[in-house]
């Protein structure tokens, strides 16, 4: 086993990472770029290195530097975790050719599996059901449009090299396929440096449940059951669970044995994930994950398996340490991602500062998080805070139990997902296990799910006005056996007993961050709610709009947001231009 491994990434990943690796005796070399500094990751670690500026390029995408760290550290292995570069075949293979042992697939796999379309050609020849779609890149506008014809709207416009939800469109006609193709495209040149697209049949509604394998170097592949991941928002998952609510022994039968073989036919060793379209009982090849999964968890909780360790075991040329005759699915696992985002702006990123911090527990209750009080959600990461899951013998007590930890949870300083997921979990479309994208694609129900304002200064928790000038102080009373808080104005009055009933100091309000963009209806003034930079601008100065038109694209925190009119009317005054940056606030266009 080795001695000394370097874990290439950061946040909770990195700190799920290690805490494998010190439960072993294994010592941790954690790497941080200049913002992260003060992370909790570069703590949790035994040694930190420092990689270089913010920017992932010069930091935590930088291959040289990161080879570097690990030579100086001396380190034995590298765990690449998820995102960056975990599914990189050429850093597996700069790692190999470094003496370091990737702990992950053989970069063969990795490139099998990373071009979507090879991937597909691959399952296929192997007898593995794909989606009805293309197998090789479609080249331009004018050749998708064929093929869109034959394959049948709506399609799904792929990034070859994509993953994670990024490069992933979607056109309901001939009319919306320009579009969804050269973003597609945009999004698998900046994520992937692949512009590559193929298209696929878009599957109206499908449940997407993925399979979880392990697969040695002695010739050992299983499976550890299934995971639903169909509750998304711009197809990236926001709540995973498992065992999946519509898959029964017989189909998870079948569907292990297809991811086991997918698996098998690219000589595949390590952690994977074969993902796949559920519609009634077929069940499609999507794509498969050469990496540990975000959600990998709520495998985790329902069978006692810790994948991470097995990846290491695998790694060190050991055998896997089960059987496929000893995995057995107990109870149910809910994740919900807790994200730096404001869903009732449909789910627009929201960086900032967390001023206040508590993390829920109790039984069946785990949090994999990478923040603490003082933490910087910064714009140029994942929005990805932390990740809550909860355990307990069925869907129904694990729904309830989240519902409990999810009310415990305190953020102060950012808008997060929490409202969201208490208010999804507490529907009647989640408790009859649909997929929730009528309510996701809903604008008014979203919009609900905006945060009441704080009270201000002078206002009490009732938002009545405090007299002015006069002290204020807070008692616990007892009245009959039950604690009250009472507010009381004016300067304190003798006491039989001054300990008794002590004055308390006013308990601190928690911070919470503006969620009302500064758009102007008086103004007509429509303004960037987003830090970020332009990569698209769908109008000119004269353009006549109507009410949700395209203005423009904005790139933030590793996802596209598109930037919509709220009125129907004339654009003026257009202020901004594609390649530039934009902050919070920063006056888009006027529309009259």
């Amino acid at each position: 086993m080795f001695e000394r491994v370097l874990v290439a990434n950061r946040g909770e990943i990195a700190i799920r990472v290690m805490r494998t690796l010190r439960e072993m005796g294994i010592v941790s070399i954690g790497v941080y770029s200049e913002a992260d500094r003060e992370a909790p990751h570069v703590g949790e670690a035994d040694e930190a290195h420092l990689l270089g500026p913010p920017v992932p390029a010069e930091s935590y995408l930088n291959v040289g530097k990161l080879l570097e760290a690990a030579a100086k550290a001396g380190a034995e292995a590298v765990h690449p975790g998820y995102g960056f570069l975990a599914e990189n075949a050429e850093f597996a293979a700069a790692c190999e050719d470094a003496g370091l042992t990737f702990i992950g697939p053989p970069a063969s796999a990795i490139e099998a599996m990373g071009s979507k379309t090879r991937a597909r050609e691959l399952m296929s020849q192997a007898g593995v059901p794909i989606v009805p779609g293309t197998t090789s890149p479609v080249e331009s506008v004018a050749e998708a449009k064929r093929q869109a014809k034959e394959i049948g709207y709506p399609v799904a416009c792929k990034a070859a090299g994509g993953g994670g939800g990024k490069g992933f469109r979607v056109a309901a006609s001939e009319k919306e396929l320009k579009d969804a193709f050269e973003g597609a495209s945009r999004e698998g040149e900046k994520f992937f440096s692949d512009p590559s697209v193929y298209l696929e049949r878009y599957l109206e509604d499908p449940r997407h449940v993925e399979v979880q394998v392990l697969a040695d170097a002695h010739g050992n592949v299983i499976h550890l059951g299934e995971r639903d991941c169909s509750i998304q928002r711009r197809h990236q998952k926001l709540i995973e669970e498992s065992p999946a609510p519509h898959v029964d022994d017989g189909m998870r039968e079948r569907i292990g044995k297809i991811a086991t073989d997918a698996a098998t036919a690219v000589d595949y060793r390590s952690a994977g994930t074969v993902e796949g379209l559920q519609t009634g009982e077929d069940y499609f090849f999507l794509e498969m994950n050469t990496r540990v999964q975000v959600e990998h968890c709520v495998t985790e909780m329902v069978t006692g398996i810790d994948i991470v360790r097995e990846q290491l075991l695998i790694a060190a040329g050991e055998e896997l340490s089960v059987s496929q005759e000893d995995v057995e699915l107990r109870g149910h696992a809910i994740e919900c991602r807790i994200n730096a985002e404001a869903a009732h702006k449909n789910f627009a990123p929201a960086p900032g500062r967390i001023t206040s911090y508590r993390e829920p527990g109790g039984p069946g209750v785990r949090i994999d998080s990478g923040v603490v009080a003082g933490s910087e959600v910064t714009p140029l990461y994942d929005p990805l805070i932390a990740k809550l899951i909860a355990w307990d013998t069925d869907r129904e007590r694990a729904t309830a139990r989240m519902l409990r930890a999810l009310g415990e949870y305190e953020i102060g300083g950012l808008v997060t997902l929490v409202p969201f997921h208490r208010a999804i979990l507490d529907t009647d479309q989640w408790r009859n296990a649909e997929t929730c994208r009528d309510l996701i694609g809903d604008r008014k129900w979203l919009k609900s799910l905006e945060p009441s304002p704080e009270p201000s200064a002078d206002a009490g928790g009732d938002q009545a006005a405090e007299p002015e000038g006069l002290d204020e102080r807070t008692y616990q009373v007892e009245v009959d056996g039950r604690l009250h808080s009472v507010r009381v104005f004016g300067a304190a009055g003798a006491s039989a007993n001054p300990g008794a009933g002590a004055g308390l100091r006013r308990p601190p309000r928690r911070e919470r961050a503006a969620v009302d963009g500064p758009r102007s209806s008086a103004t007509e003034t429509l303004v960037s709610p987003i830090q970020g930079t332009v990569l698209k601008v769908a109008v000119k100065d004269g353009d006549e709009v109507e009410d949700g038109a395209l203005i423009c694209v904005i790139e933030a925190m590793k996802m596209e947001n598109e930037i919509t009119a709220d009125r129907p009317g004339k654009v003026s005054q257009l202020a901004v231009k594609e390649g530039a940056s934009v902050a919070a606030g920063d006056v888009i266009a006027k529309i009259e």
